[in-house]
This record gives structure tokens, C-alpha cells and sequence, in this order.
């Protein structure tokens, strides 16, 4: 399945659906003079203008890598979801706007049957774009596909509220369409928030998730030389550039060309079955047929497991010639001082082994 022409496929879909119920509400809307009903005419609008952007951006990530950009233009999908979300709250802010002057200044509706069932069949439409559009969202893995489905979906809740509000003055005589009008502006607010927060949360760089690094893991450690993996860190590019780095532990009996056979392989098996691009694997020696390093490292082990702020440790390695003790230990994001527990497990490392320099790196817990 082509990934992009399917996101363009669905965003057509969206434009052409919104840009027909914008023209019937809005007509319908003047008709009526109900600001609601003018309100998710606009909101329609800004759905179809999203729709616009998430088909242009789409094209524009599918540029080739070049010099300047050599990991490609995938993230622009990630603009195009920001701007989705400043479309979205823009119309939220206009409609909640005009609604609070109807508030301050009331005037008389005039619904028709017409208005309503134009209303009612929107509705029904509504319903059926959004759950098509956020259902090839996730699909796809596009965020701007799922904000734009929400938002469709939250629309017509925000319908509903109208066609309420026009029942209401029909049979009752009383107007709260204006009231409806800034319960629906605050919910298009709510989504263009919502939309905002989780698009330059992506685009800071969010951890890949779980699944996605258990598997590449697991793929690298069904290689029987590899030991132990860890430090991997995956950066997005786009939902399909995925490239990442890790750290492996392996014999110290391994000569130069089996490792370099063995990067090949990690590297190959890995993009092959999960996508991610490999671009730097880090060697780490195990002292494998060392009785004595067993014990030192298990002594080592035992003291960073006794320090509140480590989670892990890994990288070790005892150098008898040098006397010599390297290790890891890796902390959680939220341990901030991470040269003094450096110092400190130098300190507690040394007392055991007072003949060994110690050499230690702290890490955070990227994976």
C-alpha cells in the first residue's frame, strides 16, 4: 500500500465532504440567522482547509534527500498537523467571538425546516468523514489524518448542540442558540489545543514507542554473539525514515573482521524487519572466559543497584593489564546531577577496588 497516496486519497475525501456541508450550513445559517449553524458552517471550512494541508504537506514530505536535508522532508507532515491545529483554533476563536455578541446583542431567528433537516443530514455526514478520516489516520500513522477525524467527530457534537438549540426555539420559543454557539467554539478550541500540544510534542522529538524499540531489540539480540543491547536511541524522520543507533556488548575474543561481519548483518536483519536504519552501532568488549571479571562485576553491579537513582547498568569491562574497571550506569530523566553520582560511584567502586582506576559514564534511559 502506497502510504502517501493513501493519505491524499482520504484528504480529498475530506475536502470535497466539507466543502459541500460549509456551503449548505452557511446558506442555511443566513436563512435562519443563527450563529450556530454559521459557526459550523466556518468550522466545516477550516475542516476542508486542513484536509488542503495535509494533502499539500504530503507531497511536499515525498522530496528525495538531498545535501541540504539528507535524511529527507518526512517531518513536514508534522507541520502540517500545526497548522491544522492553528486553522482549527482560529475558527474556534471566530465562532466563539461572534456567538458571545449574539449573547450581548440578541437577535431574532428565523428557522426553517429546510435549515434543520440541512442540519440533521450533516450530522449523519459528519459522523461518517470523521470516523473514516481518524480510522486512516491511525491506520497510516498520521497525525495529521487523526487530528483532522477528531475534529470531524467533534463537529458533530457541536451539531447536535444546534439542531437541539433550533428545536428548542421552534417549540418553545426561547433562543439558546448563541449559548450552543460557545459551547461548540469552546470545543473547536478544545481540539485546535489539543491538536497544538501533540504536534510540537512530535516535533521536539517524543521517545519512539515501546513496541517499536522492543523490536528492534529483540531482532538484534537473536544474534548469538551479542550479549546484551542497550543506549538505543530512534529518531523519526517522517513515519517512514526511521533511523537509529545502539550500543551491543560482545566477546572480547571476537577479531575485527567477525565484528565488522557482524555490524553488517544487526544492521541488515534490523531495517529489514522493523524499517529502522541502523546508522551507528557502538562495540562494547565482555571479558567472556574471566572467572575473576565475573566477580568484579557482579561486586560493581551490586553497588550501582543500591543507589536509588540507577536502573541499569551495562558497558562493563575489566582491563587486568591497565587495572582497569569501565562501566555504565544508566538513570531515569528524572535524576538531574548526573556528574555527581559519576563521583559518587567512582568513590564506592574505588573502596572496593583500590588498585583499579575507575572509569564510569552515566547515561539516561533513552530506550
Amino acid at each position: 500500500m502506497d502510504r502517501n497516496r493513501e493519505i491524499i486519497k482520504t484528504g480529498l475525501v475530506g475536502v470535497g465532504g466539507n466543502v459541500l456541508l460549509s456551503g449548505f450550513k452557511f446558506a442555511a445559517g443566513i436563512v435562519a440567522n443563527s450563529v450556530s449553524i454559521r459557526a459550523d458552517a466556518i468550522n466545516n471550512l477550516a475542516d476542508a482547509l486542513s484536509s488542503v494541508i495535509t494533502i499539500v504537506g504530503t507531497k511536499l514530505s515525498e522530496k528525495e534527500p538531498d545535501r541540504k536535508h539528507p535524511f529527507g522532508y518526512g517531518r513536514i507532515e508534522y507541520l502540517t498537523s500545526l497548522f491544522i491545529g492553528i486553522f482549527i483554533l482560529y475558527a474556534g476563536l471566530n465562532a466563539a467571538r461572534e456567538s458571545i455578541r449574539r449573547i450581548l446583542h440578541p437577535e431574532p431567528n428565523d428557522y426553517t425546516m429546510e435549515a434543520m433537516v440541512i442540519v440533521a443530514v450533516a450530522i449523519l455526514v459528519k459522523v461518517a468523514i470523521g470516523i473514516y478520516t481518524k480510522r486512516k489516520g491511525r491506520e497510516l500513522s498520521s497525525s495529521a489524518l487523526t487530528a483532522s477525524g477528531q475534529d470531524s467527530l467533534d463537529d458533530s457534537i457541536a451539531s447536535i448542540g444546534t439542531l437541539i438549540a433550533a428545536l428548542v426555539y421552534v417549540t418553545k420559543g426561547i433562543s439558546i442558540e448563541a449559548y450552543v454557539g460557545v459551547i461548540i467554539s469552546g470545543l473547536i478550541i478544545k481540539t485546535g489545543i489539543e491538536t497544538l500540544i501533540e504536534t510540537i510534542s512530535s516535533i521536539l522529538g517524543e521517545r519512539v514507542d515501546e513496541e517499536e524499540i522492543a523490536a528492534v531489540k529483540d531482532c538484534i539480540m537473536t544474534f548469538p554473539e551479542v550479549d546484551g543491547v542497550f543506549d538505543l536511541v530512534i529518531h523519526n524522520y517522517g513515519k517512514e525514515r526511521l533511523i537509529g543507533s545502539a550500543h551491543i556488548e560482545v566477546p572480547d575474543v571476537l577479531s575485527a573482521g567477525w565484528i565488522d561481519n557482524l555490524q553488517r548483518a544487526i544492521t541488515k536483519k534490523v531495517y529489514d524487519e522493523t524499517g529502522v536504519e541502523l546508522m551507528g552501532l557502538t562495540i562494547y568488549a565482555l571479558n567472556s572466559k574471566d572467572t575473576e571479571a565475573k566477580k568484579v562485576r557482579d561486586q560493581i553491579k551490586k553497588i550501582a543497584d543500591e543507589h536509588d537513582a540507577v536502573i541499569g547498568m551495562n558497558g562493563f569491562y575489566l582491563d587486568k593489564v591497565d587495572k582497569e574497571i569501565k562501566f555504565n550506569v544508566v538513570t531515569d530523566f528524572d535524576h538531574k546531577d548526573s556528574e555527581a553520582l559519576r563521583i559518587e560511584m567512582i568513590r564506592k567502586a574505588q573502596e572496593h577496588f583500590p588498585d583499579h582506576d575507575i572509569s564510569v559514564e552515566v547515561k539516561k534511559d533513552y530506550s
